[in-house]
């Protein structure tokens, strides 16, 4: 038994890494990696290294039991500390650029009129049990309610409806110097990314935000619209981003937003109590237009909220997008909750390697993030049947003509048989009735009798 199970892991170790490699060869990751300031000085390659960190997920094993105390390691932990703590790698470049090319892939297997969204959101990086990490610091968890040590991981997504890739990212620390635990810890040169990561922690997750959306565009991402929660949807992050893309988002209701609306201005809670709102049960109560303090025009849609007996609502800069189209499309946003869940419960994000340097930190997250591409790209290859490409079509057209032909023959068989259960009518009488409802339907649907091949049933078999 102990040497079957050997095997069986052995064959699974074998085909995580042929997949892995395969996902490498065809995106050009070491590639990416050689452009984006990765590259080999000495020992070994950077695409060794981030292979073997890669699959560690996959494999079961955390970076410890890996890399550091696994004499079978195919690369020492030295190289890998150092390739993870490398200041002059790029890591938000290699990142979107490995996405760009992921999303066009998958922009070429969807529709024209699919609504392609990016997402933003933040989610707490947890390093509750560390003292000395470099940018330490104590962040606010909104969903426990409580301050805890770690970063807030401000992400951005790119999601067709169907697939989510995770475009970029940054760990952020607390603005105030008083709330961080640790200081940076490393000198090196201003000019080099290391430099620049450190000083975006310490800057507005809004700010953030805004520059990333604005670095997704630019490297040719399509997007239709940017999806946000409350935390973000406020007036001049929507005025902001309008200038590059729609914005779709849930409002807070706050007395300190005040909206234009009647020729007065009004908080949400006033805008919602002078509308007339759609009766019955309606999950969509009322929408109106409004604007914002900057004088953007926008449309709120006000819904229900299942959960309680209360009302949400939605912002939306387009205004021509029907109602039910902007709950429908701000639906899509649930797909950063499934990234952020998939990232910390499967694919070891803030588990996998307790490291201390910020910009190991910065790299085991890329690679996190990569490892959650990979996955997003196998479902997609595995269940979207526009992946056989032509063969595809062909399919589809066969398999249309065998299940009209079939179901014809099968209703008229029925019809059939039945009679001839009756009584009613003699064998010689039922082929030629077969023969001329047969004749009569393929004339309707302009099919010729010779590209069937059906046999006459037997009434008295």
């Amino acid at each position: 038994m102990d040497h079957s199970r050997n095997d069986l892991l052995a064959q699974g170790n074998i085909h995580i890494e042929g997949a892995s490699n395969d996902f490498f060869r065809v995106f050009g990751i070491r590639t990416l990696l050689h452009q984006c300031g990765m590259r080999k000085h000495h020992g070994y390659s950077s695409g060794m290294i981030l292979g073997v960190v890669f699959n560690l997920a996959f494999l079961g094993v955390n970076f410890f039991r890996g890399v550091v105390v696994n004499d079978h390691a195919p690369i020492g932990k030295d190289a890998a500390y150092d390739f993870l703590k490398g200041v002059s790698s790029n890591w938000r470049r290699f990142l979107l650029l490995t996405a760009v090319k992921i999303h066009a892939l998958f922009r070429s297997l969807s529709a024209e009129d699919r609504e392609p969204v990016l997402i933003i959101d933040d989610s707490i990086y947890d390093r509750s049990r560390s003292k000395k990490v470099e940018l330490l610091s104590r962040v606010f968890d909104h969903s426990t309610g409580r301050y805890l040590k770690g970063f807030r991981m401000l992400t951005l997504c790119w999601s067709d409806g169907v697939s989510c890739l995770p475009l970029d990212f940054g760990l952020l620390a607390s603005s105030d110097a008083k709330k961080r635990c640790c200081g940076a810890s490393k000198s090196m040169d201003k000019r080099c990314c290391a430099y620049r990561r450190r000083k975006e922690a310490v800057q507005k997750a809004t700010d953030n935000a805004r520059a990333m959306v604005k670095r997704a565009l630019n490297a040719g991402v399509k997007a239709r619209y940017v999806l946000m929660d409350s935390w973000f949807t406020m007036p001049t992050m929507v005025s902001a981003l309008k200038k590059h893309v729609d914005v779709i988002g849930m409002v807070k209701k706050t007395p300190n937003v005040k909206y234009g609306f009647d020729g007065e201005s009004l908080c949400l809670k006033d805008i919602y109590k002078k509308l007339k709102k759609r009766p019955g049960r309606a999950k969509i109560l009322a929408s109106v237009q409004a604007t914002l303090k900057g004088g953007l025009v926008v449309k709120l849609v006000f819904v229900r909220d299942r959960r309680k007996k209360d009302w949400l609502a939605l912002l939306s800069t387009d205004l021509e997008l029907e109602d039910k189209e902007v709950v429908r499309i701000y639906g899509k946003r649930w797909d950063i909750e499934v990234f952020f869940k998939m990232a910390k419960q499967h694919l070891r994000l803030a588990k996998e390697i307790q490291i201390r340097d910020y910009d190991g930190l910065i790299a085991h997250t890329s690679i996190v993030f990569l490892r959650y591409m990979f996955v997003a790209y196998r479902c997609r290859m595995e269940t979207d049947q526009r992946t056989f490409g032509d063969l595809f079509y062909a399919c589809c057209q066969e398999m249309a003509d065998i299940s009209f032909v079939e179901a014809l023959a099968r209703v008229f068989t029925l019809t059939v048989d039945h009679a001839a259960k009756l009584g009613a009518l003699g064998a010689k009488a039922l082929n030629e009735l077969f023969d001329g409802l047969l004749t009569t339907a393929l004339q309707l649907t302009g099919i010729s009798p010779s590209q069937l091949k059906l046999v006459n049933p037997d009434p008295e078999s």
